[in-house]
């Protein structure tokens, strides 16, 4: 597969040829939303907390007599049925994480990028050196790629600059391609990658890698 190489004035500089087995992957819409969940899942802290009848202060004496109130007998205003009482199967502290296969993973990540490159939503730059890290400079290098909220910015490395650039701007993010996630590519509709990012996620998910780690 080939696009086209963008500058940051939006003007086509060249081509690039993209890997079929990163770029060209058949879309598994099963798998990505099982890797969607998997990345949710492990994003919740599970704090949440509420007090059984035993854990709620008070319940020390009966609150009222047994009979001749007009009222249901009560034994404890820590009972769940009393205002500020104990909660009956309420949620507790716990571990919300979930594992998955790193071949799951790393497959979904290719089939959100192969979805992204048939359907013209992922742009490709020559580079992104920046004279300032203005938020502005930013938004008008957007303007001029035609790329519109909510969009990634993908570099191959930390930028100091494109990350002070990026951060005011309304529902765009800025990434390096290690920390490329399915989350984030299903979250943000548009793509900007540059060629040295690009060639990056090729070697992290390309075959022979995978063989140079399993050697490893």
């Amino acid at each position: 597969m080939e696009l086209p190489v963008r500058n940051i004035q939006g003007e086509v500089v060249g081509q690039v040829e993209l890997s079929d087995y990163v770029y060209a992957s058949a879309l598994n819409p099963d798998l990505l939303h099982q890797v969607m969940v998997y990345h949710q899942a492990n994003q919740r802290q599970g704090t949440h907390a509420t007090k059984r009848r035993g854990e709620v202060s008070g319940g020390g004496r009966k609150p009222f007599a047994q009979k001749h109130t007009g009222r249901a007998r009560m034994g404890s205003i820590r009972s769940p049925l009393a205002r500020h009482g104990g909660v009956v199967f309420g949620p507790h502290p716990r571990s919300y994480r979930q594992r998955l296969p790193k071949k799951m993973r790393r497959q979904a990540i290719r089939c959100a990028l192969s979805a992204k490159a048939r359907e013209g939503r992922l742009v490709v730059l020559e580079g992104l050196e920046m004279a300032d890290s203005k938020t502005k400079t930013m938004a008008a290098v957007l303007r001029a790629l035609n790329v519109g909220a909510p969009a990634l910015v993908v570099v191959s490395k930390p930028q100091r600059d494109v990350s002070l650039s990026v951060r005011n701007l309304p529902r765009v993010k800025t990434l390096t391609a290690d920390l490329l996630n399915v989350l984030d590519l299903l979250r943000y509709d548009m793509v900007v990658m540059t060629v040295d990012a690009v060639r990056r996620t090729e070697a992290l998910w390309s075959p022979a890698d995978q063989e140079l780690a399993g050697a490893a």
